[in-house]
Parts: structure tokens; C-alpha cells; sequence
């Protein structure tokens, strides 16, 4: 199963960090092939974006389902594919390491099954190490634009 974690120190306060990701429409917008996203409920985001894994390119649905959510600490959910059985999961962590410095911490593993479960896993490995990267900078950055607002 093809996964990552991410770190990051960010010079802001740990309260803020979680003023931002209450809100999906700050942070949904980021992810590299964004279409779109709407909230189900208030554990549940459907998020539409484009997938481009060199041989795979398609239109993809997935339903994040929240399982936990310990605010201001960690949240963590489950990826499905619209429709269909859990496909992924992963947590979002902070710790404040003094007033106005938190360490965030992101972690996705994803699990491709079917005939082209195998082909997939081993495309999504290099792809979610890229797209956590992407992910990471983008949010780190709008972060710190938040924060000085």
C-alpha cells in the first residue's frame, strides 16, 4: 500500500492552524487537479478532482469520511471512492511546540484493489510522494497567509 508523512514547523499558533482547516473551503481548493468539493455533512466532504498518473488520467470522485476529530490536535478519515468501499486513510496531527510554533504533521495511505489494483499501487507510491509535497507547500504557504490576517 503505497503511503506518506509529511512534517512541517510552522511559525504560527497552533489555535490558528485549526481556524483554517475547520473550514474545507481553505484547504480543499489546494490539492494539485482540484475541480471541486461540497459538504455532505459534518463528517463527510466529497471532493472531485483530475488524476493524472501518466497512464491513468480520469475524472475522480472520493468521499472523505471523517472518523475522528480531536480539535486542536488531529483529525482523521477514511477516502472512498464515491459509492464504492474504502480505497485510503489518513490523519492531519498539530503540536504546538511553544505559543506561536506548531508541528504539522500529514499522513495518506492509499490501497488500489481490482485487476489493476497492483499497476496502480505501484503508480500512486511516486504520485502521493509528489502530490504530499505540493500539498504540503500549498498549505504551509496559505498558512502563513491566514495567520497574518
Amino acid at each position: 500500500m503505497p503511503s506518506e508523512l509529511q512534517h512541517v514547523e510552522l511559525d504560527i499558533p497552533i489555535e490558528v492552524i485549526w481556524d483554517f482547516i475547520r473550514d474545507e473551503n481553505n484547504w480543499a481548493p489546494l490539492v494539485p487537479g482540484y475541480i471541486q468539493h461540497e459538504k455532505i455533512n459534518d463528517r463527510q466532504i466529497s471532493w472531485e478532482f483530475k488524476s493524472d498518473l501518466v497512464v491513468m488520467k480520469k475524472k475522480v470522485t472520493l468521499v472523505i469520511d471523517i472518523k475522528e476529530w480531536n480539535e486542536p490536535n488531529k483529525v482523521c478519515f477514511e477516502l472512498k471512492r464515491k459509492n464504492e468501499k474504502y480505497i485510503g486513510e489518513g490523519y492531519f496531527e498539530a503540536k504546538a511546540l511553544n505559543r506561536n510554533k506548531t508541528r504539522v504533521t500529514g499522513f495518506l495511505e492509499i490501497n488500489a484493489t481490482g485487476p489493476m489494483g497492483s499497476l496502480a499501487n505501484s503508480l500512486f507510491k511516486k504520485a502521493i510522494q509528489i502530490r504530499d509535497e505540493e500539498v504540503a507547500v500549498a498549505i504551509s504557504s496559505k498558512l502563513e497567509q491566514f495567520n497574518r490576517k
